[in-house]
Order: structure tokens, then sequence, then C-alpha cells
């Protein structure tokens, strides 16, 4: 593994053969950038991106970074966020409905949330 400023490193060595796995499936790619005022960043989270890898379509996102955001609590609630996406509960999309759309730009008609 490479990590920025420290280089190289055995992760097998460093933290023992639970710390590896022999294969893993990419559920999400999330891509840091320094905040830019000067760009529009999506903040209901209604543009939805993907990334193709070996064919397969891949949820990704930027997520834009200050000095002194807990980036490691903004991933794993992005990490959140997609899984329950997945599993077909969609914040943005109850929102709107409860704010009296029947669906998100570019989208079907917005489930029925309350059933779950």
């Amino acid at each position: 593994l490479e990590l920025r400023g420290i280089g190289i490193i055995n992760v097998r060595r460093l933290f023992g053969m639970g710390a590896v796995k022999l294969q893993q499936e990419i559920d999400m790619i999330i891509e840091l950038e320094p905040w830019d005022s000067t760009k529009t960043y999506d903040r209901m989270g209604v543009d939805e991106q993907y990334a193709n890898i070996l064919g397969v379509k891949v949820p990704s996102m930027t997520i834009p970074v200050k000095p002194g955001r807990n980036t490691a609590v903004i991933m794993e609630v992005a990490a959140m966020n997609s899984r329950q996406k997945k599993m077909g509960y969609n914040a943005t999309a109850e929102l709107l409905q409860r704010l009296g759309y029947e669906s998100m730009p570019g989208q079907e008609i917005v489930k029925d949330f309350d059933a779950f």
C-alpha cells in the first residue's frame, strides 16, 4: 500500500494476516478534492455518478474537503448512504416526496417510502 507522505508499506507485515483479504468487491469510489469556492457542488444528492470498472457500473462521488473536516466520518456516512440506496431507500427522494414532488429530476416516480 502506498500512503502519501509515508511511502510504501507492507500491510500484511504491519497489521498481520487478518488485515489482508484475498478479494473484495468495490462498492463505491470516493474521490476527495480540495474545496473550490468557484465550483457548484450537488448538495441534495440528486446527481448520481458512476464509474465503469471492467464493464461494471460502480457508484462514484467527489467530496470537497477543507482542513479540519473529519474525512473519516464523512466517508463513513457516504458509504452508509450508498448502502441505503442499494437497499431501496433514498433520503433525497423521500424529502422531495414530502415536499410534494412526485419524482426526482431525471428519474422515475418516487416509491412509497412509508412502507419501510
